[in-house]
């Protein structure tokens, strides 16, 4: 079995509700996102998800985040904060609906919401 993972990055303001400190005021973040699938075979040229086509996938879903404010995006709208962690379950769903080949598991989603601060979400 192959583990593939591309990263790419967004920023975004978000706020934590219910939250006692300072992120339960608006603030923004340059989140840093890794995306890893695993294939359980390659193809007949040696390839298990070609990094193009994941990396695409990666940035449609980043787009849909990039430059708001994450509170009123559907998910988070509906009443889940927006916590690393639900912004790393949210991208690893997203993820799962785009990728159809049988052979191709999402394995992770890793966001940093600091360069040194982050939470993996394994489904």
């Amino acid at each position: 079995m192959w583990e593939i993972c591309v990263e790419d990055d967004f920023s975004s303001a978000h706020q934590l509700i219910g939250y006692e400190g300072k992120c339960e005021k608006l603030h923004g973040h340059n989140w840093r996102v890794i995306l890893c699938v695993k294939c359980l075979k390659t193809n007949e040229i040696g390839i298990g998800m070609d990094f193009k086509k994941l990396k695409i996938i990666l940035k449609n879903i980043l787009n849909e985040l990039d430059h708001k404010v994450l509170n009123e995006i559907g998910f988070f709208k509906e009443g889940n904060n927006p916590s690393a962690e639900n912004i790393a379950y949210y991208i690893f769903n997203k993820a799962a609906e785009l990728i159809k080949d049988k052979n191709t598991i999402i394995k992770s989603v890793t966001v940093y919401e600091t360069p040194i601060t982050y939470v993996k979400y394994e489904g």
